[in-house]
């Protein structure tokens, strides 16, 4: 069997994959081959997406994230206008939908200051004149940045560029096996020798990295997200986002109230802990041993119960019906009726990493070398608006380290 060879190997051509493949080429390190196991870019959650472009106010000024996130904002943006794809930034605000939230609003606006972001708090007449069916209690978060974006135009639009450049976009080619001291993998194509292994595999990047000894400390736990439509002539009393002050234990910003570029305006994600990591419909991507150890996982952090584990689950799983949906849709909108409330659009997978040993969850970016590679272990939200920032410090890493 022939052995293929590539300076650089990127796993998963999801928009992390893509943006790092563009960003070896325009620095002309070597020839790069791009490894996705579906038979299209992106299946997964890079376009499963809400198309937020977020503006970075969420994240402490030590982490990652507030790191990359208003820059890749930014990138993104200009991205889009180069490429002529659709992209408007109509806003957001986000709302203390109990009195119990409504210091968050303070907490937020130190963020977003400290990260240099624009925001406002408004009160309710305020509110109401950005967004006349939003609510809050006494006071709001205006984010005039925050943008939507076609996100599956931009996954085009990369696969273009890497195209053009010269790198090689091999799909339905999943990675069986990693032989690291050989600097070699297995495909359904045959073996492949790298001099340098890129990790954004996504749902599966623990699996890569723990066959090259790398992130053993850390597990991915697939949360599903399902999303419902709007109905008109509610849907269009919406302006731009509104999103509910988020428990900032958690990496979850909650239901919110999103337009999309094509005119839709859906409600959601939901964050239920999912079967299988390709668990999108009820039985179908469940993986019986895989949903055993999940389970194993869920369970041992509802006995410990830290970043208000209990409480999500629970709230969280009633968002599974029409009357969940509503009530999440309420907090934000009082004036929604069941008749507002459509069918399931879109359901996407969030590949959240967990530590094994804190048992919480991730909630920033987490980036592991290993032999000859980098891991992308926690390409959570907002991986999509940061990918283009996110992708320089992961190149400077493997120039680095390729040295």
């Amino acid at each position: 069997m022939t052995t293929r060879t590539a300076d650089f190997v990127v796993i998963g051509a999801g928009i992390i994959g893509l943006t790092v493949a563009r960003e070896i080429t325009r620095r002309r390190l070597g020839t790069v081959t791009i490894l996705e196991k579906e038979s299209e870019v992106g299946e997964h959650s890079s376009g499963r997406n809400s198309g937020v472009l977020h503006a970075g106010i969420y994240y402490g000024t030590d982490t990652l994230k507030a790191q990359v996130c208003s820059e890749g904002s930014r990138r993104m943006q200009a991205y889009a206008e180069e490429k002529g794809i659709a992209c408007r930034r109509n806003g957001k605000v986000i709302v203390a939908t109990t009195p119990s939230t409504t210091p968050q609003i303070d907490v937020l606006l130190r963020r977003a200051r400290d990260n240099g972001i624009r925001a406002e708090r408004i009160d309710a007449d305020e509110l109401r004149r950005i967004e006349p069916e939003a609510t809050t209690h006494e006071w709001a978060l205006h984010s005039p940045d925050t943008a939507i974006i076609d996100s599956k135009a931009v996954l085009r639009g990369l696969v273009d560029d890497v195209g053009l450049a010269g790198v090689s976009v091999s799909t339905n080619q999943c990675v069986a096996s990693v032989r690291p001291e050989r600097a070699e993998l297995s495909t359904p194509s045959g073996r492949l020798s790298y001099g340098f292994l890129i990790n954004t595999a996504g749902l599966h990047a623990d699996r890569i990295a723990h066959q090259m000894g790398v992130g053993r400390a850390y597990t991915i736990l697939p949360f599903k997200g399902l999303y419902r439509q709007l109905r008109q002539p509610f849907a269009a009393r919406f302006r731009g986002s509104v999103y509910p002050a988020p428990d900032l234990r958690m990496p979850f910003l909650g239901v919110h109230i999103t337009p999309s570029v094509s005119g839709e305006v859906l409600v959601g994600p939901t964050a239920i802990p999912a079967f299988g990591r390709e668990n999108y419909g009820w039985l179908k991507g469940i993986e019986p041993y895989q949903a055993g150890r999940m389970l194993g996982t869920i369970g041992m952090m509802l006995a410990h119960n830290r970043q208000g584990m209990r409480a999500l689950v629970s709230e969280e799983g009633r968002r599974y019906s029409a009357r969940g949906f509503l009530k999440a849709t309420r907090a934000l909108a009082p004036g929604a009726e069941h008749g507002d409330i459509g069918p399931v659009v879109k359901v996407g997978l969030r590949a959240q990493l967990v530590s094994r040993r804190s048992k919480l969850l991730v909630t920033d970016f987490v980036l592991e070398d290993g032999p000859k590679s980098v891991h992308v272990l926690n390409a959570i939200s907002p991986a999509f608006t940061s990918a283009f920032s996110l992708a320089d410090r992961i190149v400077d890493r493997v120039e680095h380290m390729a040295r």
